[in-house]
């Protein structure tokens, strides 16, 4: 039986990920943490085979203000939080990343492709503060101590927070909607926890960029989403070529509309 330790207690990912190892009791043992406090110092890290961080600040609009508090919690604290886990004798360390490291959001009209050796260009204190995490954990790896980092596109499934909830929003109050045709690298919630239950069965250390098997046109997706709430919404070409025409200079535009993946 494997003992898994989730800090980040209450989160979406991390709740996720507890259901899914607990239907399986025979084989995991799961708790969770918060480290909205100091308590989790206390916790005796020795009775785990795993931690999987996830906790982090996120889903923000970034000010010049909260640039400590993106460092604090996404940088500083995984590493407090490997160190200790490494001098207690826990064997794996799970690191949720983010795709946000390579600083792309997507262009309209163009099809920006990630691959394993594309180079980091973080833009954003989110970014910076995961990407610096990442070099931090990997400087404390040695043969009894691994490290995983997950550098997931955006995460989605029932009830998910950030980009995809306000997506949903749009699909169940639009009565039309854009038609463009692009492509997105996507991850289904229960893709992740699969993918994270791997992970942990088969020992890895390493990066990884899980994806679903297709790419996610956004159009479609809202949708879909719509059509899921009882909801009917036409999707327009003439909207679509409109917004092409006036939204290649819009961040949101871009990030909403342009191609953005993972190399299969």
């Amino acid at each position: 039986m494997k003992s898994i330790l989730i800090t980040g207690k209450n989160s979406y990912i991390g709740t996720s990920l507890e259901n899914c190892l607990m239907r399986e009791p025979d084989k995991y043992k799961v708790s969770s943490v918060t480290l909205r406090d100091e308590s989790w110092k206390e916790d005796d890290f020795s009775k785990y085979d795993v931690i999987f961080h996830v906790a982090a600040v996120v889903h923000q609009k970034e000010k010049p203000d909260m640039r400590e508090s993106y460092f604090k919690v996404n940088r500083d604290l995984p590493i407090e939080v490997a160190k200790k886990a490494k001098q207690s004798g826990v064997s794996q360390f799970i690191f949720m990343s983010t795709m946000a490291v390579y600083g792309e959001e997507g262009k309209l009209g163009e099809e920006i492709v990630i691959k394993r050796n594309t180079p980091v260009n973080p833009k954003t204190f989110y970014g910076v503060s995961k990407v610096e995490a990442e070099e931090g954990l990997n400087k404390i790896i040695n043969d009894k101590f691994k490290v995983v980092i997950i550098r997931p596109p955006m995460v989605y499934g029932p009830n998910c927070p950030g980009n995809y909830a306000k997506l949903e929003k749009l699909a169940i109050k639009l009565p039309v909607f854009p038609m463009i045709d692009n492509k997105r690298s996507m991850l289904h919630i229960d893709k992740l926890c699969h993918s994270v239950k791997e992970y942990i069965d088969s020992e890895v250390e390493g990066l990884y960029f899980p994806q679903d098997d297709e790419y996610v046109n956004t159009s479609l997706m809202v949708k879909k989403m719509a059509n899921k709430s009882g909801k009917s919404i036409h999707l327009s070409e003439t909207a679509g070529l409109v917004t092409k025409l006036i939204g290649k200079r819009i961040n949101l535009i871009n990030k909403v509309f342009g191609s953005l993946v993972y190399e299969k």
